[in-house]
């Protein structure tokens, strides 16, 4: 890539928040390192070469994007939508905080298809691991070398580096003449230490941003700790609030093939539905998905789940993973109905998800499974918010039940909102095919959604109208009580 590639930045759609990330190399309360530049001749700088007969060339410039100080601000959930490509990566940390760093950036779960591997020892160990083997596609190294040295590093390096390979320096002095003379160079970009994995991972992304790639939709996935927790009617009825409400593009995907209700609680029977798509992921181009979607409502369609037993559902992880990827390109949000099974792609679902709202009931098998959950995503996702906890079916007549309070003190983590147990609404909206909201806009299960909605999209709900009087008398003459 050259360096008059002009490439878009993927965080733009993130209302600018990454905006007071900018480095600013004139900061007043910087660090006082010294010129790193006086070390220096007065006659400049010589460009980098490689020695003559060495097979491999200098760095090759690549478009540069500035490093963020302030990353450390920057929340998981606005990089929910970045995926790193298949590369190689190595980092090669020297101070401690920078591989601490490193080690969790390297094992966040967008790096998942990426092949990454930290060494310690900064950019010396570099100079020493590529004299005998090929340089990966991104090459993070960090040295604390003044300008001289750090240039004289690099121009080792360079001869040893490959021509398609895009370097980052991490280095300590915040300087925009060293920044610009590193460009120059050839380096794809400066980061000042300290850095954040985010960061880090921010940075790769820009790197590898390819302006062709389609838009990435937000994936919010459901689970139920248990089986009747009420996972799949939630997601719905969220997904029916985050559309109508939030004035969102929203799509349910029914991954709960032999026994999904989606179509029921919608009151659809689509022809065709995620079934067709797994079993051949590589024909779903957005033509045939756009006709396999189905419009529930202006801005709400399904992806639906077959629903029947006449077939083995037995598509791979890579499958569901391919077809999740294609959903999210038509819709800012995507809504997961996930099945209360345990299967390699659904766990690598989970993981992959942007946000993950785990539905329990007050009772010892949720508490125990929803722990176990939300104790693997953790570990998975360091990076991101925690799970999600929603208490459903809470007071039901004659059933004892662990007390909100206990229930929130063993999982270590509050109710995102608790609904209370409603048979009659939920029963009534089930049998008519309708949501919550079109059947009992003033309940409180209703504003419990509102909430849940709101919490996760970090947006309010779009102000309704008011109703108009029905004439102009009626203004002046109100009618009496």
């Amino acid at each position: 890539m050259s360096a008059n590639t002009r490439q878009t930045d993927p965080f733009d759609s993130f209302d600018d928040a990454d905006d007071g990330f900018t480095q600013n190399y004139e900061a007043a309360d910087a660090l006082d390192l010294g010129d790193p530049f006086e070390d220096l001749p007065e006659d400049g700088f010589d460009l980098l070469t490689p020695q003559e007969g060495l097979q491999r060339q200098a760095l090759t410039p690549a478009s540069f994007v500035p490093g963020e100080t302030g990353a450390a601000e920057l929340l998981g959930d606005e990089l929910g939508a970045v995926s790193i490509p298949r590369i190689g990566i190595h980092f090669f940390p020297d101070a401690e905080t920078t591989l601490h760093a490193c080690d969790t950036a390297a094992l966040d779960r967008r790096m998942a298809r990426a092949q990454s591997l930290v060494r310690r020892g900064g950019i010396e160990e570099a100079i020493a691991a590529y004299q005998h083997e090929p340089t990966p596609s991104l090459l993070i190294v960090e040295s604390h070398q003044q300008a001289h040295g750090l240039l004289d590093q690099l121009g080792r390096l360079a001869e040893v580096c490959d021509a398609n390979t895009k370097v980052v320096v991490i280095g300590a002095h915040n300087d925009i003449s060293l920044y610009r003379e590193l460009i120059r160079q050839g380096v794809s970009e400066y980061l000042v230490a300290p850095v954040k994995p985010l960061q880090l991972i921010k940075s790769i992304a820009t790197l590898f941003n390819d302006p062709e790639t389609p838009f990435v939709g937000r994936a919010i996935a459901f689970i139920g700790a248990r089986g009747g927790a009420g996972s799949s009617v939630l997601a719905h009825n969220f997904a029916h609030a985050l559309s109508e409400s939030m004035q969102a593009n929203t799509v349910i995907a029914d991954y709960d093939l032999p026994f999904g209700t989606a179509g029921l609680d919608f009151n659809q029977d689509p022809l065709q539905g995620m079934a067709d798509a797994l079993n051949e992921p590589d024909r779903l181009d957005p033509v045939l998905l756009d006709r396999m979607l189905t419009r529930c409502t202006e801005r709400l369609s399904l992806f639906s789940a077959p629903a029947s037993l006449d077939q083995d559902y037995l598509a791979d992880e890579d499958a569901f993973e391919e077809v999740t990827r294609k959903v999210r390109s038509v819709a800012p949000f995507i809504v997961m109905d996930l099945p209360h099974i345990w299967t390699p792609w659904l766990k690598k679902s989970l993981i992959a998800a942007d946000e993950v709202v785990i539905v329990a009931t007050p009772d010892l098998a949720s508490l125990r499974n929803a722990k176990n959950l939300i104790e693997l995503l953790k570990s998975f996702r360091p990076n991101d918010n925690p799970p999600r906890i929603v208490l459903n079916q809470v007071d039901m007549p004659g059933r004892p039940e662990i007390p909100v309070k206990d229930f929130t003190a063993a999982l270590g983590i509050a109710p995102s909102c608790t609904i209370a147990f409603d048979a009659k609404t939920f029963g009534q909206a089930a049998n008519n095919g309708q949501m919550i909201a079109e059947c009992a806009p003033g309940s409180k299960t209703h504003e419990a959604l509102l909430s849940l909605t709101a919490a996760i999209t970090g947006r309010t709900p779009e102000p309704k109208k008011k109703a108009g009087s029905a004439s102009l008398l009626g203004k002046f003459f109100p009618k009496k009580k």
